[in-house]
């Protein structure tokens, strides 16, 4: 069972430059926690310390927002398109 992670640009110098990180997780934590094992650094800058993902990050499951589902707790199944998105703030 694998998923596909689309990393941002500005988190990319964490995964060696990579766009797409393959993992093989049952759940968004779950896939976290395996970006943060590969690529040490990366979790701290998508959750914060209580462990929720933070205001300014927006991650989906196949193009839907995880906090309209079970936020961490989202299931994944084989072939699912994760995509990490920082909020983009301006006026």
């Amino acid at each position: 069972m694998s998923q596909k992670v689309r990393i941002p640009t500005p988190l990319r110098k964490l995964t060696n430059n990579e766009e797409i990180v393959v993992v093989n997780a049952p759940t968004i934590s779950e896939a976290i926690a395996e970006l943060q094992s590969r690529f040490p650094g990366i979790q701290e800058r998508l959750v914060d310390e209580k462990g929720e993902v933070r205001r300014f990050v927006n991650v989906y499951v196949n193009e839907e927002d995880i906090r309209f589902l079970q936020n961490q707790q989202t299931a994944l199944k084989d072939g699912d398109e994760i995509s990490i998105i920082p909020a983009i703030a301006g006026g």
